[in-house]
């Protein structure tokens, strides 16, 4: 089923949590709603599957007007966060629950529902779990029941509202994995709510990035991260450094150093602000070579083959932050320490308008 949002509207009181949206989910692609709390994704996915109301725009599921269907009719399944499993029903009840609620004109027998149970959680490598009740469960074992539970009434889309926010960061990435090789074998269209840029950028294949109720930037994973179109989309994508200054000739005033860019679509004099990622970032410690922003080692974390470089900006760039990532060897030859004094020389600049 493909999917449609026509300018939709939705304010709480003063708050906007939506203005003017439109967005198209094609049928079968999972899709990230990315951004940070409170910016209106979750109000998206709710219009959507019809448990919140618009003030205005439309709503269409494969071309039809379904603004004011009710939600039992649009044939949404619908996974959140915190489980909602009953705890007072086993695992094959609870993923049973919704074919028991259909109408009885609808409803399958109870031989076809058992079938169906066991035929979902083995999808969901559960199926030797279907006695035991919620509380016997892992977290992960519980949000897999749930969408098994929500994929048992054949839905023709699938809402996943952080599905993983309320697990620890091991098994949020097993599932993620898992979630995206289900997909693949079902197809289901389906959007993903998630605050967390790896989830969005690991599982979907594409991401909408969202901020302050509007669409700041729809593309692949690799478009997003690569090619930002928001100084907002460069900053919440990933580790970043950011330099705020003045275009000077063929370079970028930033306090009393120049970085050296050419930026064609900008004019001497223009205020911008630059963004390198820390691997864009070389530490400078020989005097003899010029250029590069100033700045203090404050604290050196070195991972195996990788090394992170904290430090603080002087000069004009005091109380801004900076990191560096090193290969180990890099860092080895260095020879960083604590209270050093260095330059940070970008190998790439992204530039935008202040």
């Amino acid at each position: 089923m493909s999917i449609q949002v026509q300018n939709i509207h939705k304010a709480f009181g003063d708050f906007v949590a939506l203005g003017d949206v439109s967005l198209d989910f094609p049928t079968g692609e999972l899709v990230a709603l990315l951004g940070p709390s409170g910016c209106g994704k979750t109000t998206l996915l709710r219009i959507i599957a019809g448990l919140e109301s618009a003030d205005s725009g439309r709503v269409l599921l494969d071309g039809e007007d379904a603004s004011d269907t009710h939600v039992r009719e649009r044939h949404v399944g619908f996974v959140f966060q915190h489980y909602a499993l009953f705890r007072h029903m086993n695992v094959f009840d609870n993923v049973a629950f919704g074919l028991r609620m259909k109408p009885r004109r609808e409803r399958p027998s109870e031989q076809d529902i058992a079938g169906k149970v066991h035929d979902l959680l083995k999808l969901v490598q559960l199926d030797w779990l279907a006695d035991r009740f919620p509380a016997q469960l892992s977290g992960g074992q519980r949000q897999r029941i749930a969408l098994a539970r929500a994929l048992a009434v054949e839905p023709r889309v699938l809402l996943l509202d952080e599905p993983f926010g309320a697990l620890d960061a091991k098994v949020r990435k097993e599932l993620r994995r898992w979630l995206r090789r289900l997909h693949d074998e079902l197809h289901i269209t389906s959007i993903f709510v998630t605050h967390d840029q790896e989830e969005a950028l690991e599982v979907a294949d594409r991401v909408v990035l969202m901020d302050h109720g509007r669409v700041e930037q729809i593309g692949t994973p690799e478009e997003v991260y690569r090619q930002p179109a928001t100084p907002f989309v460069y900053g919440f994508l990933g580790a970043v450094n950011h330099f705020s200054g003045r275009l000077e000739g063929e370079g970028i005033r930033v306090g009393d150093a120049l970085l050296r860019h050419v930026a064609p679509e900008f004019k001497h004099g223009d205020d911008v602000i630059a963004f390198a990622r820390p691997h864009e970032l070389e530490v400078l410690t020989d005097d003899s070579v010029a250029g590069g922003v100033p700045a203090r080692v404050a604290r050196i974390l070195s991972f195996g083959v990788t090394a992170r470089v904290e430090l603080e900006g002087l000069n004009g760039t005091g109380n801004q932050h900076f990191e560096v990532e090193l290969s180990s060897e890099q860092a080895e030859r260095l020879a960083l320490r604590e209270g050093q004094t260095v330059r940070l020389n970008p190998s790439r600049l992204r530039v935008f308008a202040r």
